[in-house]
């Protein structure tokens, strides 16, 4: 038996690699054999949440609503972490509360950028 300091290590990818292939190669064999292609222009038409697709699927969208969500999502997470300061607000450090007001400053720095570079605006 080959005693190698990097036999098992090999053996172990080979284990792994394995392990994530033969799934994949037992799902394509499987819809190779038991699932042949039979395409038709009714199963290549565009069908989406039961109604038959009209017009262009290209739709310009104003990338001010990603803002809007980032903005939302940025002060939303704020809060979760406000919460459990305020509730151990009087059982916590000089340094606690030292870190919440660095926390609280760099949210307000985010909030006065946003406001200046007119990201706040629903226009």
């Amino acid at each position: 038996m080959v005693s190698g300091s990097y036999f098992s290590l090999a053996v172990l990818f080979l284990g792994a690699l394995g392990f994530g292939l033969a799934p994949l190669g037992l799902a394509w064999l499987w819809a190779r054999v038991f699932a042949p292609p039979k395409p038709s222009a009714i199963k290549n038409a565009i069908y989406e949440c039961g109604l038959e697709s009209r017009g262009d699927a290209w739709v310009q969208f104003r990338s001010a609503y990603y803002l809007y969500a980032i903005i939302f999502l940025i002060f939303d997470v704020e809060a979760v972490f406000l919460l459990p300061f305020a509730v151990a607000f009087t059982g916590l450090t000089a340094g606690a509360c030292l870190a919440m007001l660095v926390f609280v400053l760099l949210l307000v720095e985010g909030l006065v950028w946003a406001w200046a570079k007119g990201v706040l605006t629903w226009a």
